[in-house]
């Protein structure tokens, strides 16, 4: 069975097993579960059904695996000849969440 989820201002197509890598959720560390309730589209063939926006009671449940950082971005600008140059980096807080069952 896919679901299709709406989590962090984006949507995503799961099955169960799936491994995703999103933004941090706040305040869950490594083996918590995340229940995810914004579904909007359930079901595979003859059984699917859409959202009007999201189905009532449904929902996902998945398991944090890991928390981490992503991979470092340098930021620099630079105006040429004005003597004017700016060196920052950043590094993404990211949660790897494994699905574990989708309820309807």
């Amino acid at each position: 069975m896919k679901a299709t989820i709406q989590t962090q201002g984006k949507q995503i197509t799961v099955r169960a097993g799936d491994i995703l890598t999103l933004n941090r959720y706040p305040g869950t560390n490594a083996g918590d579960t995340v229940t995810l309730d914004h579904v909007l589209a359930l079901g595979e063939g003859a059984d699917f059904r859409f959202g009007a926006p999201r189905i009532d009671g449904a929902s996902v449940a998945a398991t944090v695996l890991e928390n981490r950082r992503g991979d470092k971005i340098v930021v620099f600008k630079k105006k040429k000849r004005k003597g004017y140059a700016r060196k920052r980096g950043h590094r993404q807080e990211l949660s790897v969440i494994k699905i574990e069952a989708i309820n309807a």
